[in-house]
C-alpha cells in the first residue's frame, strides 16, 4: 500500500514518503490522517453553511481543533483512535446536515464535494479506498498544492496552540471560525495563486493571535516565567517522566504525585516548565531529564520510570527497545497502539494514579548527566531586563542577536546548528525557543555583562515571546522598520508549529528569515519564489559561509 507525505522537513529524499513515514506512521495511518482532515473540512462546510443560524455546541470547535492537533508530525499512531474521530466527526455531520435541510439551506457548488461522501466510509477498507481520493496528491497542479498544503499545515500548528489554551480554560471563537472557515475553503476550485497567497498570510495573522492566546492561557494561570536554574541531575525516588507540551498536565500530575514519594521529572519540551513560578511549589519537581524528543528510544529505558505524553512528539519504537511502551501513558492528541490513553472525566480532570502506582514498583532514574541549565527568559522576563539590554547594545557589548528558535530532529546535518552556535563571535546573543535549543543550550557559551548568551523562551509555542522581544526592541530604539533591528533569524524547522510560527513572522513584517537544514518539500520552486521576493526567505548553506553573510 503506498501513501503520499511531505509535511515534515525529515520527509523521504526531502520529496516525499511513499512506502512508510520517516516518522514511522504506516500506509495506513497516513490515509487515516488524510481522511481525518477531509472528515474535519466536511463538518467545517456544514458548520458555515449555518453561518450563526443555529447553535453550535462548543464540542464541534473542539472536535476541528484536536482533529487537526492528531494529524501532526509524531503525535498519534493508533489507527483505532483516528477511525474513532473520523466517526465522531461523521455525527457532527449528520447532525450539522440536518439542522441545514430543517433550515432549507441550500448547498453551493464549492461544498458539493462534501456531499454523500459518508457512503464510502463505512468500513475500514472503504476508508481506506477513500482516502486515496482526498490525501495530498488531489490536487494536479504543484503550485496550486503547494499553497493548499501549506495553508493546511499552518493551520495544524494552530490548533496545537489552540487546543493546549483551551485546556487552560482559554478559547477564542474568532479562531475556530477562522480556522473552519480556512479548512472549508481551501479546496474551493475557483481560488487563484493570488488568493491563496492571501489565505497563507491570514493564516500567518491568525497565528499571531493563537500564540497569544496562548502565552496568555499559560501566564495566567502560571504566573509570568522567570529565570530559572534547571537542574539535570536526579534523585533516588522513583520518577515519572512527564513529555510534550501541555502545562495543564503538569499541573494534575504534580498535583496527584505530591506527598506519594515519586518524583517527576520534564523531558523535551516540558522544559520550560520549570521556570513558571506556579510549579516552584512542587518539591517533587526535580528538573529535566535528557535532551529532545528524538533521543528519547535511549532516554526512556534509561530513565526507569513511566513516561506521560501530553501531545507530540512521540517516536514509535523498534526492536527490543520497545519494551519500554508498558511503561508510555498517552493523553490529550497522542496516541500509540501499545500504550493506554488516559481520558479526562466530565470535570475536566485526569487520573493519573495508575501511572503513579507503576512508578512505585520501578527503579529510580539512571543519570545520564549533572548540571544545571538556565531557562524562563519569555517576553515578560527580558523586558524587565530592556535597560541592560538596550544599554549592552548601544554601548556595543552586543552586537547582535541571532534568533535560532524551532525544532531538534535526527538528522545528521542538524549539527550545523551546535558548530554555529558555537563559531558565533561572543558578542552576539541567541534568542531561542522550541526544542532546537538541545543542539546549543548545554554548551558554555559565557555571558555578556551578566546577561546570558543563549536566552530561552520556552517552547516552540512560545516564539510568540521573541516576535514580542524584537517589535519593542524596535521601539525602544526609535526605529520605523523592524528589519532595521541587528537581528538575525537563523531557524530550524521539523514540523507544522515551526509552519505556523514562519507565516505568523512573515506576517508581523520579518524578512530575511533563514529556514534549515533544508526547505520544505512542499514549496514549489514557484511558490518558493513569491517567499523569496516578498519577504527575502533564505536557507543555509555553512557555518562559515553563513556568519561571513549575516
Amino acid at each position: 500500500m503506498s501513501m503520499f507525505c511531505y509535511q515534515c522537513q525529515e520527509t523521504a529524499m526531502n520529496k516525499g514518503c511513499t512506502i512508510r513515514g520517516v516518522c514511522g506512521k504506516t500506509p495506513e495511518t497516513a490515509k487515516l490522517q488524510d481522511l481525518l482532515i477531509h472528515t474535519a473540512k466536511t463538518v467545517s462546510s456544514y458548520i458555515n453553511l449555518l453561518n450563526g443560524n443555529a447553535l453550535l455546541d462548543n464540542e464541534i470547535h473542539r472536535w476541528v481543533v484536536n482533529s487537526l492537533f492528531i494529524t501532526i508530525t509524531n503525535a498519534n499512531f493508533d489507527d483505532d483512535a483516528i477511525i474513532d474521530e473520523i466517526e465522531a466527526g461523521e455525527m457532527y455531520r449528520e447532525a450539522l446536515e440536518m439542522k441545514i435541510s430543517e433550515l432549507s439551506i441550500s448547498i453551493p457548488e464549492k461544498y458539493s464535494k462534501f456531499v454523500d461522501c459518508s457512503a464510502e466510509m463505512k468500513t475500514e477498507e472503504t476508508l481506506l479506498e477513500y482516502a486515496e481520493k482526498v490525501g495530498v496528491l488531489r490536487t494536479p497542479n504543484e503550485d496550486i498544492r503547494s499553497l493548499k498544503e501549506t495553508i493546511l499545515y499552518g493551520l495544524k500548528g494552530m490548533s496545537a496552540y489552540v487546543e493546549h489554551a483551551k485546556n487552560l480554560g482559554k478559547e477564542s471563537f474568532e479562531i475556530y471560525r477562522f480556522m473552519e472557515t480556512t479548512l472549508a475553503d481551501v479546496d474551493d476550485e475557483s481560488l487563484t495563486l493570488d488568493d491563496l497567497v492571501k489565505m497563507v498570510l491570514d493564516v500567518g495573522k491568525f497565528g499571531v493571535m493563537a500564540m497569544e492566546l496562548l502565552d496568555n492561557a499559560n501566564t495566567s494561570a502560571y504566573g509570568n516565567p522567570e529565570i530559572t536554574k534547571v537542574n539535570l541531575g536526579v534523585r533516588n525516588n522513583p520518577g515519572i517522566l512527564i513529555s510534550g507540551h501541555d502545562l495543564r498536565d503538569l499541573e494534575m500530575l504534580l498535583e496527584q504525585t505530591k506527598g506519594t514519594g515519586v518524583d517527576v521529572y520534564t523531558h523535551s519540551e516540558m522544559l520550560p516548565g520549570n521556570s513558571y513560578p506556579f510549579f516552584k511549589k512542587y518539591e517533587n519537581l526535580v528538573g529535566n531529564y535528557g535532551g529532545s524528543w528524538w533521543h528519547q528510544t535511549k532516554e526512556f529505558i534509561s530513565f526507569n520510570g513511566p513516561i506521560l505524553f501530553t501531545s507530540n512528539c512521540l517516536v514509535p519504537p523498534r526492536g527490543t527497545i520497545a519494551e519500554y511502551l508498558n511503561r508510555v501513558y498517552t493523553t490529550n492528541s497522542a496516541g500509540m497502539p501499545e500504550c493506554k490513553h488516559i481520558s479526562e472525566n466530565e470535570d475536566g480532570i485526569k487520573d493519573f494514579s495508575e501511572i503513579i502506582e507503576q512508578a512505585k514498583t520501578c527503579a529510580p532514574p539512571l543519570e545520564i548527566e549533572k548540571g544545571e541549565i538556565y531557562g524562563g527568559f519569555a517576553h515578560n522576563q527580558v523586558l524587565n531586563l530592556a535597560d541592560k539590554v538596550i544599554e549592552a547594545v548601544k554601548s556595543g557589548a552586543i552586537k547582535k542577536f541571532y534568533v535560532m528558535a524551532g525544532c531538534d530532529a535526527r538528522m545528521q546535518d542538524r549539527k550545523y546548528y551546535t558548530d554555529f552556535a558555537l563559531a558565533l563571535p561572543k558578542d552576539t546573543v541567541i534568542l531561542t525557543a522550541g526544542c532546537a535549543k538541545y543542539r546549543y543550550n548545554k554548551l558554555d557559551l559565557g555571558d555578556i555583562g551578566g546577561i546570558p548568551r543563549v536566552l530561552d523562551a520556552g517552547q516552540c509555542n512560545d516564539s510568540y515571546s521573541l516576535a514580542v522581544i524584537a517589535l519593542k526592541l524596535k521601539d525602544a530604539f526609535g526605529l520605523k522598520d523592524i528589519n532595521d533591528l541587528p537581528i538575525v533569524f537563523n531557524i530550524a524547522w521539523y514540523e507544522q508549529k515551526a509552519v505556523l510560527v514562519l507565516l505568523s513572522l512573515l506576517y508581523l513584517g520579518f524578512k530575511k528569515i533563514h529556514i534549515g537544514p533544508t526547505l520544505p518539500a512542499f514549496l514549489t520552486p514557484n511558490v518558493l519564489k513569491v517567499l523569496v521576493d516578498n519577504f527575502e526567505l533564505g536557507t543555509i548553506s555553512t557555518v562559515e559561509n553563513d556568519i561571513k553573510n549575516f
